[in-house]
């Protein structure tokens, strides 16, 4: 597909989603059902001024795109009603300040409660997995035609039911993508999966997921070696979109103090000298190169490289 077909598929993706969304809209339409006095408009200025404790009315307008003369007029009904007041700058009369009172905030706070209420009941009749898969596709949708969150929040944490599997399919897509190889990387990642979904050792094996602004992003294993007091670390994975947060040396870090902790005196690893990004992670982390191995694999020539680390 071209970058032209791409972006065709993506208006009419667009287009449909936007036919799709305005008829929920319409489903948790304002006022009847959130049985309240305020259109959608007034709604959302009421919501945006209760995030702040005051703010400039043209910031008010530019965020939400209204027209001078239409908010205006709403301002002036919302101070008719008590709901807030406005100030003159000091330093400039020309311009306006607004803050909710008292009222103004009580009258927000029940909209915002009855729109929660709305939205659950449309979310009623999905489950789980499907809550959490429209969760993901909201934030990336958000992402990419806003940008990231100025604050991201950042854990590590066991896998959730289901995301084994996510390790398996996001190993898979990303190296066939960057990489070009084919689905017997795939496979060997699905075996590693399963035989410690299997059989491991919970005290001495462990496995972590990365999670960035309530999505799973990266992952890396920790399990027991061949060789005696040695565990080797494998799996380690960081979605392109969460690079530069430092994520891929908190992994590993995370790993390596596990492994001390367990008792292990050695961590090693496997790797291919294509993947320069991960080795500079095990690089500063202290890990040592100690062999090299031409291969071929995944339908690519490949040079494969053994790593230890000295606990």
């Amino acid at each position: 597909m071209s970058g032209l077909d791409d972006i065709e598929a993506a208006v009419s993706e667009v287009r449909e989603f936007n036919r799709v969304y305005t008829r929920l809209i319409g489903a948790l339409d304002y006022p009847e059902k959130l049985r309240t006095p305020y259109s959608l408009t007034e709604a959302r200025v009421l919501y945006e001024l209760a995030r702040r404790d005051r703010t400039h009315v043209q910031s008010i307008r530019k965020d939400l795109g209204l027209a001078a003369s239409h908010l205006s007029r709403m301002l002036g009904r919302f101070e008719e009603q008590g709901l807030i007041t406005r100030e003159r700058y000091a330093d400039d009369a020309r311009h306006h300040q607004v803050r909710l009172t008292e009222a103004g905030r009580a009258a927000a706070a029940e909209l915002d409660e009855r729109s929660k209420e709305a939205v659950s009941d449309l979310l009623r009749g999905c489950g789980g997995v499907r809550i959490r898969n429209l969760t993901e596709a909201l934030r990336t949708v958000r992402a990419t035609l806003t940008g990231p969150p100025a604050r991201s929040e950042i854990r590590l944490r066991e896998p959730a039911p289901g995301e084994l599997g996510w390790i398996v399919q996001a190993h898979g897509a990303l190296y066939a993508e960057e990489f070009g190889w084919d689905a017997d990387f795939e496979a060997l990642v699905a075996r590693i999966v399963a035989d410690f979904a299997e059989d491991h050792d919970p005290l001495l094996e462990r496995v972590w997921i990365a999670e960035l602004d309530g999505r799973p992003v990266g992952s890396v294993m920790c399990v027991r070696d061949a060789a005696p007091d040695t565990a080797r670390l494998r799996l380690l994975l960081l979605d392109p979109a969460a690079r530069g947060y430092g994520l891929g040396d908190r992994l590993v870090h995370t790993c390596i103090q596990f492994a001390r902790e367990a008792g292990y005196r050695e961590l090693v690893l496997w790797t291919n000298d294509v993947l320069s990004a991960a080795r500079k992670i095990y690089t500063r982390a202290g890990f040592e190169l100690v062999a090299e191995k031409p291969h071929h694999s995944y339908g690519q020539d490949l040079v494969g490289q053994d790593w230890r680390l000295t606990l």
